[in-house]
């Protein structure tokens, strides 16, 4: 997910419900987006199925509620940036904070537009799971983290305790915070959201201890209860130089962008856009839907629209 707050690894696409992979923008455009006179969105479709979850409902609404085309595109985060100023993109459904292109595209050259608060506040950190957290408590506290090194090592790890990251796409402040920290531990990417989840779970089946980078919200704490480990408390700031960044992650109320002109001229589709707003219970209960029983966006979205109608019938422009 962020700069800031985005270690997610949160959040690359080209992945069905929860991987990752670049997206070359200059190819893959959406031919919808940005059709003057027709009606057709385009939606930036991010890798993790938080974000995935929030795409699916906004797609679901758009067509069956205003009758709108919609397509969708895979696309890297900070690539995503540049589709959604570009107009290839017309809007982003959840970010977890990247400052540069906010300065960039926003203040400076005003092509994109904020949408508001999604409803969720995003949140990164490390993750040990509960039972290893009950079995050893202090293994809570990052300064004890080398003490369980050794039972944290795996064939991957070189010798060192493991931090198991997800996507190397996603923006992450792990390895700083490893070497800044003096930990004897090494970043392992899994390669995808979905890899680190299969890790995770069969972490979990054996009762193996893992310390992993993990954000909420996500259905997985629900299937895999984790418990944070704490890391030098956040203050504003602590991150701005990646390279020396020595504090925990921020938590970070996630965000929508729109691209300028469709924000101005795009009419229903926009406004229902920007009045999405929903909570952390609902986003898990749509992604949960897609990654751990199966349904596809399409038919998670309808489901939980169908059971919802009071919370989504506010987005909806008035007549």
């Amino acid at each position: 997910m962020p700069r800031r707050i985005v270690s997610m690894a949160a959040a690359g696409l080209l992945l069905l419900a929860t991987g990752c992979g670049a997206a070359d923008m200059t190819v893959q455009s959406s031919p919808f987006a940005a059709a003057e006179g027709s009606k057709t969105v385009t939606l930036s479709q991010q890798s993790w199925v938080g974000a995935q979850a929030n795409t699916a409902v906004a797609k679901y609404l758009l067509e069956h509620e205003l009758g709108y085309r919609v397509d969708t595109v895979q696309v890297d985060e900070v690539p995503a940036w540049d589709a959604l100023s570009q107009g290839r993109v017309d809007a982003i459904m959840e970010d977890w904070g990247h400052p540069e292109q906010e300065q960039r595209y926003i203040e400076d050259k005003g092509l994109i537009t904020r949408g508001g608060d999604v409803g969720v506040t995003g949140h990164i950190g490390w993750y040990v799971p509960t039972y290893f957290a009950k079995a050893h408590p202090d293994v809570t506290d990052w300064r004890n983290l080398d003490k369980y090194a050794d039972q944290l090592r795996t064939a991957e790890s070189g010798g060192k305790g493991q931090l198991l990251d997800g996507s190397p796409s996603y923006v992450t402040n792990d390895k700083a915070l490893v070497k800044n920290l003096k930990l004897d531990y090494q970043v392992v990417f899994a390669g995808s959201e979905a890899a680190q989840i299969t890790q995770i779970k069969q972490f979990a089946k054996e009762k193996k201890p893992f310390l992993t980078y993990w954000y909420k919200p996500q259905w997985l704490f629900e299937k895999v209860p984790m418990t944070e480990v704490k890391l030098p408390a956040y203050k504003e700031g602590c991150d701005a130089d990646p390279d020396k960044v020595a504090c925990a992650y921020p938590h970070t109320p996630l965000q929508k962008f729109l691209n300028t002109d469709f924000a101005q001229n795009g009419g229903e589709a926009a406004a229902l856009l920007k009045n999405f707003h929903w909570s952390e219970e609902h986003q898990n209960e749509v992604s949960l839907m897609i990654a751990d029983q199966k349904l596809s966006p399409d038919e998670a979205a309808e489901k939980w629209v169908k059971a919802n109608e009071p919370i989504w019938r506010k987005w909806l422009p008035k007549k």
